[in-house]
């Protein structure tokens, strides 16, 4: 049994953002240059039967009271995706604004995917992994990786950016 742990998830900013047009999917299709912050939610893990999802932080009041926020939709999607028992509990640390435009829930998705891939003993597939996060949110195949990347399409198509300062 895995002992608990933590993930990181860091607060995401775009440097530009450009719309180009909108796309079939309803999404804008857009190039941006995203980068990280050193600030962000924390993610704590750990092993039990059945699946919670706690809030707590200074902007936890703000989440949305059924627990049907991106956290929880991730894992039920990674459980699908993977058939196997939606388990565990994730205590989100909601240090970001929500609803403040620097990725907070797609970082928190992007860090539940992994934190409960490595949780699950799920193989790190980041292919499969971006694939499922793009269906959660636009940004979260970026916050997966978490680092300065430039994105097109509607921001799942990712070339690293690389010499950026830290």
């Amino acid at each position: 049994m895995p002992q608990p742990f933590h993930v990181f998830a860091p607060a995401k900013l775009n440097l530009f953002l450009h719309v180009t047009g909108k796309r079939a999917d309803g999404y804008h299709a857009l190039q941006s240059l995203m980068v990280f912050a050193d600030i962000g939610d924390d993610l704590f893990f750990a092993e039990q039967d059945g699946f919670t999802v706690e809030s707590a932080g200074p902007f936890a009041m703000a989440l949305p009271k059924t627990g049907d926020n991106l956290v929880a939709k991730a894992a039920r999607l990674l459980a699908e995706e993977y058939r196997v028992p939606l388990r565990g509990k994730i205590t989100l640390e909601k240090n970001l604004p929500v609803a403040s435009g620097i990725g907070g829930g797609s970082a928190d998705a992007a860090a539940a995917l992994r934190g409960l891939a490595r949780l699950w003993n799920l193989p790190e597939d980041q292919p499969r992994l971006q694939k499922l996060g793009f269906r959660l949110g636009a940004d979260v195949p970026a916050c997966l990786a978490s680092r300065a990347a430039f994105a097109d399409g509607a921001g799942e198509i990712l070339t690293q950016a690389e010499n950026m300062p830290a």
